[in-house]
């Protein structure tokens, strides 16, 4: 495989990873009215682990080397501490707010650490890079009058660099060991979920059991595709298109609740589909 071929295919892997995240996210959005956050993020971790193992069918891997587990046990802290994050901003507060903040410090912060360690995008693909920060914005964004002003800034803050980690950690972890860096990831990710479960001692479990599920399962193939992404491509490129999932969240709550979109976040959504063609070039 060319290395220009790779990473078309690892751009392809990136924008499926970001339909993952934002399929995700939507389905635990609305399993969060439903009953206790903590609730939602414990029952989708255990089939997101299963994911994960599933996966070393799938990919080609040498051993779990250790250093590839650290890495992927970094990556856990950042996704159990960024989803509980996420899942509570999203209940307290203004989810356009929340949805924005978290998708921009993902995509900001390991733009600038691949940057940092040497990723050199081509001008057409560093031009792709800059459009897709605002679009992330601006499909988010919802202007509406007696907005709660600061609720949720802070779980969204903590959120986007949470997801940052787990971006940077995968991508550093690699891909010689398959998906065993998710497997270490997952566990941890499950003990900080779990332990927030068990203190909330939330309940109504039926309710958000079926959509909680299929929240874990999209979040963990969105993981598997991301560091299949990684791979191929720049961690600089692949950690801007995988967080366009505010887009897909977008555009699910348009036609699965019925949400209207705005002039900007239609502005927002040509430019998010710009910004990938610019980058996959």
């Amino acid at each position: 495989m060319s290395p220009q071929y790779a990473g078309r295919v690892g751009i392809a892997l990136s924008l499926c990873a970001a339909v993952g995240y934002g399929a995700s996210d939507f389905l635990a959005g609305v399993a969060g009215r439903r009953g206790s956050t903590a609730l939602v993020a414990v029952t989708g971790q255990p089939l997101a682990l299963t994911a994960a193992v599933l996966g070393l069918l799938l990919f080609p891997w040498s051993g779990p080397a250790p250093a590839a587990l650290a890495w992927g046990a970094a990556s856990g802290l950042g996704s159990g501490f960024g989803i509980l994050a996420l899942y509570r901003g999203l209940a307290i507060g203004e989810m356009t707010v929340v949805a924005t903040l978290s998708g921009v410090l993902a995509a900001l912060i390991p733009a600038a650490v691949g940057l940092a360690l040497g990723n050199r995008p081509a001008a057409v693909q560093l031009a792709g890079m800059v459009i897709a920060i605002p679009a992330v914005a601006m499909v988010s964004w919802q202007a509406r009058e007696h907005r709660a002003r600061g609720l949720g800034v802070s779980e969204a803050l903590l959120a986007g660099v949470g997801f940052a980690l787990l971006f940077i950690a995968l991508d550093r972890a690699g891909t010689a060991s398959g998906t065993w860096p998710l497997i270490s990831g997952q566990l941890v990710s499950l003990l900080i979920v779990g332990s927030a479960a068990v203190r909330s001692g939330g309940g109504g479990w039926r309710r958000v059991a079926p959509l909680a599920a299929g929240a874990g399962i999209l979040g963990g193939a969105g993981n598997i595709l991301f560091l299949q992404a990684t791979g191929l491509a720049q961690l600089a490129l692949v950690a801007v298109i995988s967080s366009l999932y505010p887009a897909v969240t977008v555009l699910l709550a348009r036609f699965g609740l019925g949400e209207r979109w705005n002039r900007v976040q239609r502005a927002g959504l040509l430019a998010a589909a710009i910004s990938v063609v610019l980058i996959g070039i």
